[in-house]
C-alpha cells in the first residue's frame, strides 16, 4: 500500500479550485471531493483548508456565501470566480508541465 505523501507547497490551492470547478460547495464537501477524486492520497482539512479558503477568497479567486447544507446546518458556501478560473487553468498547465518534466527524470533510460 502507498504511502500518503505530504500535501507539496503551492498544491492546496489548485486541489480546493479544482474541486469548486465541479460547482458550489462548503468546506466539509471540498475535502471530501478532493480525498474521493484522489483516492484519499491527499487529505485537506481542518485549519489548512479554512486557511487556504481564506487566502483563496482575499485574493478574490472565490467567493462565499452563507447558506444550509444538507444536513440543516448554517454553512459557508464556496464557489469560483472567473479570475479564480483563469487561475485554475493557468495553474492546472504549469502543474502539468512540472508533472511532466519530473516524469522524465524519474524515467528509466
Amino acid at each position: 500500500m502507498l504511502k500518503r505523501p505530504e500535501v507539496l507547497p503551492g498544491t492546496v490551492d489548485l486541489v480546493i479550485l479544482r474541486a469548486l470547478s465541479f460547482g458550489t460547495a462548503h468546506g466539509y464537501g471540498i475535502s471530501r471531493l478532493i480525498q474521493s477524486r484522489s483516492n484519499a492520497m491527499i487529505q485537506v482539512e481542518g485549519a489548512a483548508l479554512y486557511q487556504a479558503l481564506h487566502r483563496l477568497e482575499r485574493r478574490k479567486l472565490i467567493a462565499s456565501e452563507w447558506g444550509v447544507s444538507e444536513n440543516n446546518r448554517k454553512a459557508k458556501f464556496y464557489r469560483l470566480t472567473t479570475a479564480g478560473q483563469k487561475h485554475l487553468r493557468a495553474e492546472s498547465t504549469n502543474w502539468q508541465a512540472y508533472v511532466d518534466a519530473v516524469s522524465a527524470v524519474l524515467a528509466p533510460s
